[in-house]
């Protein structure tokens, strides 16, 4: 029966072709298809239609069908796209063998409904499988990325670092800001560190005890801690829930820190002359000439 379905599939396949394309364009009009010009989603229903079939007669996956599914996956194509057209295949072709077959009992049409499901099934599972991997892959991708930028350290004079803080804080994210913070301090040979968590939205006790963790780990290394960005809000919230930052400096500002930092590196700044009174000098010697 698997030869003689198969034999009357590809015989009368571009029937079914036309039925398959008639409901899949009267479907343009979903949300994911709406915006895609007539002519590239004609081209593509029909290249997805001869894929399949490239399938079907090959008994299997195609190489047709993995090219097919990596260019829409790279093209911005949503998975919903192939399983419905997957679907609407699955009932155009079994309606199409019911209406040729002489007599239609409840076994024969078991029958149709399992030699359907293996031509089906295997291309679906292929799809979302290739889908699946890709979404793994950027997510991974983006978790690294975020991770990357969630505890950044850096360098902005010699011996002194700043590692901007910004969003929640949770225990993952303080693991890798101590291992951050410890690899930066050894390898910008920083004297002084500036922990800026004016973008850190609460500071509550985990908070609080995974950054004294984290200046004492890098006192331990030789190297000094200044929290900067103490907002108001957050000072309070510090001293209600009675906890010491008295082992470390601490700052309502990056600037007072940053100076806090020069002089701890035995460094100070020192105003200079303003620029338009040495023009006005400058100007006034050329006029004397």
């Amino acid at each position: 029966m698997d030869k003689r379905l198969k034999g009357m599939v590809i015989e009368y396949s571009d029937d079914i072709v036309k039925m398959w394309l008639e409901e899949v364009n009267s479907k343009k009009s979903s949300e994911y298809t709406s915006s895609i010009s007539d002519e590239l989603f004609e081209n593509t229903n029909r290249e997805f239609v001869n894929v399949i079939f490239s399938s079907i007669e090959k008994d299997g996956i195609s190489l047709e069908l993995e090219d097919f599914s990596e260019r829409l996956i790279n093209l911005g194509w949503p998975l919903s796209y192939l399983t419905d057209g997957m679907q609407v295949f699955r009932r155009v072709i079994t309606e199409f063998i019911l209406q040729r077959s002489d007599q239609v009992d409840s076994k024969y049409f078991g029958e149709v409904l399992r030699q359907v499901d293996n031509w089906v099934d295997p291309v679906i599972n292929k799809l979302v499988n290739e889908f699946s991997g890709s979404w793994e892959n950027i997510v991974s991708l983006q978790r690294v990325a975020l991770q990357e930028l969630s505890a950044p350290l850096i360098p902005v004079m010699e011996n002194i670092t700043i590692m901007p803080l910004i969003g929640t804080i949770d225990t993952e994210r303080a693991k890798l800001i101590m291992e951050n913070l410890l690899d930066g301090v050894i390898k910008h040979n920083a004297e002084v560190v500036l922990i800026d968590i004016t973008g850190v939205p609460v500071v509550d006790t985990m908070v609080a005890h995974h950054i004294i963790q984290a200046a004492e780990a890098v006192r331990l290394i030789g190297s000094r801690c200044i929290l900067v960005g103490i907002r108001p809000e957050i000072a309070q919230t510090i001293v209600n829930l009675g906890i010491d930052l008295g082992k470390f400096p601490t700052k309502s500002s990056l600037r007072k820190g940053f100076q806090t930092a020069l002089e701890l590196t035995n460094r100070t700044i020192e105003q200079t002359q303003d620029k338009e009174k040495d023009i006005e000098k400058l100007i006034d010697s050329l006029d004397g000439e």
